[in-house]
């Protein structure tokens, strides 16, 4: 005879998204953690600082899972996260994801429609290859990445982080986006 599981609030006491709130109940729970389709919006201003130093770098986040490394510090319209970010990324045709590294954080692209052309760069090499539709890559911590939407139309992505928090990432020194200061958000 197996152990009766423990109360999610008593397992998982350090993890504080994890419990359920008194008083809330199971239902109303379940539904704080959904992050409905119908009820997100893209985001063209999570990386607009990008876009207005030049427009290739136009895209926009559509987040589900805590608030990813765009520079959004909060989002009430997320389901909280204790160990990664989730959102979708819109890139239209054409459009430049610029060389950016992220040092504390795996951060994993999965292509649900279009193609891009994926740069990862280390220690002065670099690789590129194609994501096409229901291609993943996880770009490990310290490796810098950038991409090229090189189809037609726009592409979607998804966008993983393995951190509730990611640090803001950095871009190669000279890169001219490393210059410019991202504004608060």
């Amino acid at each position: 005879m197996s152990a009766a599981p423990q109360p999610i609030d008593d397992q998982y006491e350090d993890l504080p998204t994890w419990s359920k709130p008194e008083g809330t109940s199971l239902a109303d729970w379940v539904e704080s953690r959904i992050a409905r389709f119908d009820t997100r919006r893209y985001d063209w201003d999570a990386l607009k600082f990008q876009a207005d130093y030049d427009p290739k770098y136009k895209r926009a986040q559509m987040r589900y899972l805590g608030t990813g490394a765009a520079g959004v510090t909060s989002d009430s319209n997320t389901v909280p996260s204790e160990h990664f970010t989730f959102s979708t990324m819109v890139l239209p045709a054409g459009c430049e994801g610029p060389m950016h590294v992220h040092d504390d954080v795996e951060e994993v692209f999965f292509m649900l429609r279009g193609r891009i052309k994926l740069f990862v760069e280390m220690d002065g090499e670099t690789v590129e290859t194609v994501l096409n539709e229901r291609d993943l890559v996880s770009v490990p911590p310290k490796l810098y990445r950038g991409l090229l939407n090189i189809g037609q139309e726009e592409a979607l992505m998804c966008v993983m982080l393995g951190t509730p928090k990611p640090k803001i990432p950095t871009y190669p020194p000279d890169h001219p986006l490393a210059g410019i200061k991202r504004p608060k958000k």
